[in-house]
């Protein structure tokens, strides 16, 4: 079965995304001739977005795979035949282990792993690349995203478009570790072995002294699942439906000859216009697999995806995070005694946290997972618990109207909005003024981007800055502590003011940061070499933005410039996801409309800012430095 398949694809041009010597070993050792390119695909993908660990591992193989097609369709005006992606990770409790960062963080997951059973999930893309003469298979619109079955989906390049059609799978094996010491732990960690491999460890070299035993495949271990790969290239080229191919039971591997005879168009299970191999059955058969459309992973996670949103809304509303991280591990009978909730519901509720990612469970009991740790508790510095309450409340009753608002160009009714959207919010802030909670959702996202923001650009020429509507002073204080001769004012509204004492950091930087209460629409502005806004010029009206950054020119030294951090809003949708969801909630609070970063520039050297520079910051933040002539 396997050694026609391999044969077959001598004559194309197969490409390996993937840098692992073990999966180029494997492969060679198969008797298959292939280019190495490795992926540049950032594994960034939201572990919690996904239904299991092997649909996270198929999407990062496919991605992969993709990054590599477009790259060289890009390069060469042609893609290879074939292409390969890979990715394997170590799976325990729910929790996807990748390769360690550091040897504390490999202790950390062998010692997780130790004297327990765990899984090891490879998944594999195979991306057959068409030329774009010949007419497209059906289209799975999903493809960039995590449709997870898609047979057929087109990738967009920049100079072109190229047709793929893509086969996924995944291949799970069972791994049981030995019950080992802290000192043989070390003793293998500090060997050096664990640094490159999921889970940190490698069963074929020292690491199989780790292992008590295995079911399943042990080369998907290793890193790659030659057995099932090569089941699924022979159900590719040679599927039983295949038309004109004569099914002959044999008692041994057929010879190569029995597969030969067939043409480029018959032998190919993935037929490339999605016809007669697909498209056409006879009367009485039942429909195959193949000629199904793709399975809506994507889109069915899409549709559900308030439950979960609400999910965590409600574990912090009921501070079950907080009370883990006091208290852990719990059984669900302690936390709802403690938090004062049923049992049976409040076990639903943990378990979806876990499916989530936000919680871990052992026997024991429920812990923390490390990104609740980072972001989910009241007190963490990086906590985004005042963003959760702002969505729960203002936001989801915000929402409720989309509707109309999309109807009408904006909420005709933004009073009773308002006023639906404060209840709610005063509802997810018992005890506490709604404005505070708007400047706790303020603090956390401004502590997520400050860093990138203060160092996109180059400010060192800079002795003075005023943050306007600078809130908490977040970016205040990271700008002061990335230029400590730098001298940062913040100014905002009084009522602001008078809360910031509650979110100011220690440290010699604070110093150098103040607070200036005022209307910077009314008030005179702080003197400074450089001001700063954030959040306000793509959403603001006409009007007001004009009036504000008139303001700031007139109050701009020569030489004197201003820096502007505002949500992206790409002309590409798919890569502006955040701005355009931004946009949508804009668009039912507020009569103002949205600049793209053309529009902006042109706003600015309108007032006499000549000079703009533009950084973007991961994929949610543009950063802009406009300057004033020095004469």
């Amino acid at each position: 079965m396997m050694y026609p398949v391999i044969r077959k694809l001598q004559q194309k041009r197969v490409v390996l995304a993937s840098a692992s010597p073990r999966r180029q070993e494997i492969l060679s050792q198969a008797g298959l001739r292939f280019e190495v390119v490795p992926s540049r695909f950032k594994e960034k993908l939201n572990k919690a977005s996904f239904p299991t660990p092997h649909a996270y591992a198929i999407e990062t193989a496919k991605q992969k795979a993709l990054d590599v097609a477009r790259r060289m369709h890009q390069k060469d005006l042609r893609a290879p035949d074939i292409i390969i992606g890979a990715d394997t990770i170590v799976t325990i409790e729910g929790l996807i282990l990748e390769k360690p960062v550091d040897k504390q963080d490999a202790y950390r997951m062998l010692s997780r792993l130790n004297g327990k059973e765990h899984s090891v999930f490879t998944g594999v893309a195979i991306i057959h690349c068409f030329s774009q003469g010949k007419p497209p298979a059906p289209v799975c619109k999903d493809a960039e995203a995590t449709c997870g079955r898609a047979l057929t989906c087109r990738a967009v390049v920049a100079d072109g478009q190229l047709d793929v059609e893509i086969s996924q799978f995944y291949e799970e094996t069972v791994v049981m570790f030995s019950q080992l010491s802290e000192e043989l732990l070390w003793e293998y960690i500090h060997s050096g072995e664990p640094m490159d491999k999921a889970g940190g460890y490698g069963i074929q070299a020292l690491g199989g002294m780790l292992v008590e035993s295995i079911h399943g495949d042990f080369l998907n271990v290793v890193g790659f699942p030659l057995n099932h790969f090569c089941k699924k290239l022979a159900e590719l080229y040679f599927p039983p439906g295949a038309v004109g191919l004569q099914r002959v039971k044999h008692d041994s591997i057929p010879a190569v000859d029995t597969f030969e005879n067939l043409s480029e168009e018959e032998g190919a299970g993935l037929d490339r216009r999605g016809s007669q191999a697909r498209g056409t059955q006879d009367a009485g058969h039942a429909r195959t697999a193949e000629s199904l459309p793709p399975f809506p992973t994507g889109l069915l996670e899409l549709i559900a995806g308030f439950q979960a949103s609400k999910a965590l809304f409600t574990a912090c509303k009921l501070k079950v995070f907080d009370l883990l991280q006091r208290e852990a591990p719990l059984k669900a009978v302690d936390i709802a005694s403690k938090i004062d909730t049923s049992e049976r519901g409040t076990g639903r509720l943990l378990d979806v946290c876990v499916a989530l990612g936000l919680l871990e469970k052992t026997e024991r009991g429920y812990s923390n997972s490390d990104l609740a740790a980072l972001y989910l508790l009241s007190d963490s510095e990086f906590s985004l618990r005042g963003f959760i309450e702002l969505n729960d409340g203002h936001t989801w009753a915000a929402f409720t109207h989309l509707e109309s608002a999309v109807r009408e160009g904006s909420s005709r009714d933004h009073q009773a909005v308002g006023d639906e959207a404060e209840g709610l919010l005063q509802d997810s802030c018992p005890g506490r003024d709604a404005r505070l909670c708007f400047m706790r959702a303020k603090h956390g996202l401004a502590k997520l981007t400050a860093r990138q923001v203060a160092t996109a650009l180059d400010l060192s020429r800079f002795s003075s800055a005023c943050h306007l509507g600078g809130c908490t002073g977040a970016l205040a204080h990271e700008l002061a502590r990335e230029y400590p001769r730098l001298k940062v004012t913040v100014f905002d509204l009084p009522e602001v003011i008078e809360h910031v004492t509650c979110f100011q950091p220690s440290g010699p930087q604070t110093e150098q940061v103040s607070f200036v209460p005022g209307d910077f629409l009314k008030d005179s502005l702080p003197e400074a070499d450089l001001y700063v806004l954030s959040g306000i010029l793509r959403d603001w009206p006409d009007e007001k933005v004009h009036r504000l950054l008139s303001r700031i020119s007139g109050s701009c030294k020569p030489g004197g410039g201003l820096l502007v951090a505002e949500v992206a809003l790409d002309e590409d949708p798919r890569a502006a996801q955040p701005g355009l969801l931004r946009s949508l909630s804009r668009l039912l609070q507020t009569q103002g409309g949205e600049r793209s970063l053309a529009k902006s520039r042109q706003l600015l050297q309108l007032h006499g800012f000549t000079d703009v520079q533009v950084a973007r910051t991961g994929d949610v933040l543009n950063v802009v430095l406009a300057t004033r002539p020095a004469t």
